[in-house]
This record gives C-alpha cells, sequence and structure tokens, in this order.
C-alpha cells in the first residue's frame, strides 16, 4: 500500500472550533481526513497492541500555536509514521489498521451506516445489484456477489473488486483494486464526484493455474468466459488471425470451456494492460505500451518507421522499485489554475550477472502498476510457502476489535478478543519500503543462474 499525507485541511468542529485536518491518500486516491488527536489515540492503541519497539517516532504534542513551518514539520512526520507502520504486516492486517482506516473514511464522508444497495458490473457490462450495508467492507461486499452469483464459497476469493474509470473515449481503464480496509459503497460515491466510475469483478490471481479447478464449475467458468471475451474485443488479447477466427467459432457454438482453453495459448491472456505512457528505455522519451502478468511487465516500445520493439522484465529479477511524484510549473491557460502531480515508476533491474539499471515509467496508473507488481510478487512467495488462496471462513467475523471513532475525536477499541496472525502465519513476502521508500522484492532473493 502507499500511504502519502500531500497536504491540510483548515476545518471547524461542531463548536466552532478552528483546527487542522491531515488529509490521508491511499494508493494515490484521498481516503480520509484526520485530525492530530485521533492520530496521536491510535498511535497509542498500537503501542498496546504490539509494543512501542516495532513503531516509528510519533511527532510529539505542541504546547503553544502551530507555525506553518511547525505544521509543516508535522505533516512530513505523520506521513513518514503512516508510510513505516503500513509496511508492518503484522500491523497492516491487524483489525485495529483495517478497522481505524474504515472508520475515518466513514466519518471523513459523514456516511451512516444504512442499508443500501450497489451496482456490480462484469467486464461485459451485466449488472449485479446486491443488498449490503453502507459501511460494508470490500471482502463483505465480495462474499455478498459471490454469494448471489451462486459462486461456490471456496471460489470467492479467486476474484477481486476493482474501482473502474470511464474515459473520455469511452473505454474503461482501471483504478485500483479496491482494499479491505474501505468500504466499496462510498469509495464509489466519492469517485463519482470526480468522474464516472463503477465496480468491476475481476479474477484476482495471476498464475493461470488456478484457473483449472474453476473451468469444473459452470459459475466460475462463465466469469472468467466473460473477462475472457472481453479482453480479446479490448485487443488486451492476441491473436493470429487464424486462432480469432476459430475462437470466434467456438464462441458461436457456445463452448465456453474449449474456448477458454484456446484463449490461454494466446499472447498477453490474462494480463492487465495500461494506457500508453513515456519511459527512458531503451532511450529517454519512449513511447510505450506497457502490460502485466505472467510475471513480467511487458514492454512494446514505439521505434522509428512504425517499428515496435518488445521487451519483458520479469518480476524476479526487479530488485526494487518506487513511485515519485512532481507538481508541474504551470501558466494560467483557458482558465486552468492547477494540473495533476506527474506519476513515475522506476524499478531497479538485473539486465546480466553484476549489471543493475534502473528503468523509468511516467504514467499516471504508476500506483496501479506497483499494486500490480506487489501481488504477482507476493502470489510467487505464497506458492513457494505452500500457502493457497484463502476461504470466507478464513476471515474472523465476530472477533475483531471494534472501532470507536466518534465525532468529539476520541478513539477506542473494544474489549473483544484481536485475531492477529503469528509471525509465523502471516506472508514473509510483503514488499517494505526501506527509508527512501523503495519496495524491496523479496522475490528477487529466488533468482538462480538459470534466470541469467
Amino acid at each position: 500500500m502507499h500511504f502519502s499525507i500531500p497536504d491540510t485541511s483548515a476545518l471547524k468542529d461542531d463548536s466552532g472550533t478552528s483546527y487542522t485536518s491531515f488529509n490521508v491518500h491511499i494508493n494515490g486516491v484521498f481516503h480520509c481526513s484526520v485530525r492530530y488527536s485521533l492520530l496521536n489515540a491510535f498511535n497509542e492503541e498500537l503501542k498496546k497492541e504490539f509494543g512501542a519497539t516495532v513503531l516509528p517516532p510519533f511527532p510529539p504534542k505542541k504546547l503553544f500555536g502551530m507555525t506553518p513551518e511547525k505544521l509543516e514539520e508535522r505533516r512530513l512526520m505523520l506521513e513518514r509514521y503512516v508510510q513505516i507502520v503500513s509496511q508492518e504486516p503484522r500491523i497492516a492486517n491487524s483489525d485495529i489498521f483495517n478497522g481505524f482506516l474504515l472508520k475515518a473514511q466513514q466519518e471523513t464522508q459523514k456516511e451512516t451506516s444504512e442499508a443500501v444497495t450497489l451496482d456490480v458490473f462484469l467486464m461485459n457490462g451485466y449488472k449485479i445489484t446486491v443488498k449490503i450495508m453502507s459501511t460494508d467492507q470490500t471482502e463483505d461486499v465480495l462474499e455478498t456477489v459471490a454469494s448471489q452469483l451462486e459462486l461456490p464459497e471456496e471460489f470467492t476469493y479467486y476474484f477481486t473488486l476493482y474501482l473502474v474509470r470511464k474515459e473520455e473515449d469511452g473505454d474503461n481503464s482501471i483504478v485500483r483494486k479496491l482494499q479491505e480496509f474501505e468500504s466499496p459503497y462510498i469509495s464509489l460515491k466519492y469517485a463519482n464526484k470526480i468522474g464516472s466510475h463503477r465496480i468491476v469483478l475481476r479474477k484476482g490471481f495471476w498464475d493461470l493455474s488456478y484457473e483449472d479447478d474453476l473451468l469444473e464449475n459452470k459459475v466460475a467458468m462463465n466469469l472468467l468466459y466473460v473477462q475472457a471475451v472481453n479482453d480479446i474485443e479490448r485487443s488486451w488479447t492476441l491473436g493470429t488471425k487464424e486462432q480469432l477466427k476459430h475462437l470466434a467459432t467456438l464462441q458461436q457454438r457456445g463452448s465456453k470451456r474449449e474456448y477458454l482453453r484456446l484463449v490461454r495459448t494466446f499472447k498477453y491472456y490474462g494480463y492487465i494492460q495500461f494506457k500508453p505512457c513515456i519511459t527512458d528505455y531503451p532511450q529517454a522519451d519512449s513511447r510505450v505500451l506497457i502490460c502485466t502478468g505472467g510475471r513480467e511487465l511487458n514492454f512494446r516500445i514505439q521505434m522509428a518507421a512504425n517499428s515496435v520493439k518488445e521487451g519483458s522484465f520479469k518480476i524476479t529479477r526487479i530488485k526494487c522499485w518506487r513511485i515519485t511524484s512532481s507538481v508541474p510549473k504551470f501558466a494560467e491557460r483557458n482558465g486552468e489554475s492547477t494540473k495533476p502531480p506527474q506519476m513515475e515508476l522506476a524499478f531497479e533491474y538485473l539486465m546480466s550477472r553484476d549489471c543493475l539499471q534502473w528503468i523509468s515509467i511516467k504514467t499516471d496508473q504508476a500506483i496501479l502498476m506497483s499494486m500490480c507488481l506487489q501481488s504477482m510478487v507476493d502470489e510467487l512467495i505464497s506458492q513457494k510457502q505452500g500457502r493457497k488462496i484463502k476461504r470466507p471462513h478464513d476471515r474472523s467475523k465476530g472477533t475483531a476489535k471494534k472501532v470507536q471513532l466518534k465525532r468529539d475525536n476520541s478513539y477506542g477499541m473494544g474489549l473483544a478478543q484481536s485475531s492477529l496472525p503469528s509471525p509465523e502465519e502471516e506472508a514473509k513476502g510483503n514488499g517494505k519500503n526501506d527509508k527512501k521508500g523503495v519496495v524491496t522484492n523479496d522475490a528477487f532473493s529466488t533468482i538462480g543462474d538459470d534466470d541469467l
């Protein structure tokens, strides 16, 4: 997860007293706005649960008023604090952490818990309307959708909910995977204030071997089929003319299982494709189309004379990566006063034995690329450790600590037993941010001579 606190807001509470609120962004998207006192109380709860030694320094209270310089210093320290805390697996996977973020989102958007309906779509536009509570978490909504589709429980977490944006050209682009610490209903409601969005169900794994079991179940097979047809239609998956002709024949016959078995042999099947962007490889300002899947980042680089050069960057040879953003200088034109920040994903790649090279990509989908890299790494290490995709009964329902986030900005936890996993149970392979904001890749250590 990528946390930032890019700015603050000057607000007033119910009594009219002014205060400063810190705007928390997660994975490049505004999530919540919280006061220093609330974050301080959250820090105290983490100390009680995990001990002070595992936590980074928390900015101290000030006895006197905050100058602009001191406020900026506090913002930077709080940003660093949440970045470090979020990279500690035992904390990030805890009910305290996820519950705090969920309730903070709810309070920020002033949403009360009430019965609502939510539309979830498949890639072909088919709509599934589910009845949920407005504050239900992502996994609650996913399980409700799976139940309504009559998808067997053991296949629920083979699929994932994504937030998708409708672009001006009519295409749909994936914004991000919805996380457990947020409410899909609230996130969608907020996103639709700044554009047309919808929540879409897609498969949530990369290794095609996971599909073998799904093909034996009609509902799961249909979900895979719908996504495969859509990926062919939008040219995310590529085949030869003969292959596409054969595929069309199978589609006309309604031979879905045979269709899926054939399309799995096509190029880029199961990949996520990003919008065209700019890279410095093999030279500065190269135009490139990037897709990710098959344990790689695939580059299709536009060369001179309308030729395309293709390159593959294996995730096991990516030592680390980082995301940076910068606000470009601008001149007011046509009434515009601001421009979005420029995002860049850079990764350090083992080109050959003892030869590491940084490669940079300029794209507003940098964080989505990073999350895809992380999920591929996590899946690879999970498989090496013999762990399987979780099932609904693996979740700790009814035993989680109850978060109480009050409008007077106090914060507390109930006394129910926590379900935090032990160090032995948690995933060893999560990427971790070092002090320079670089995400290290634990799968890099698995590389062998055969990979060079």
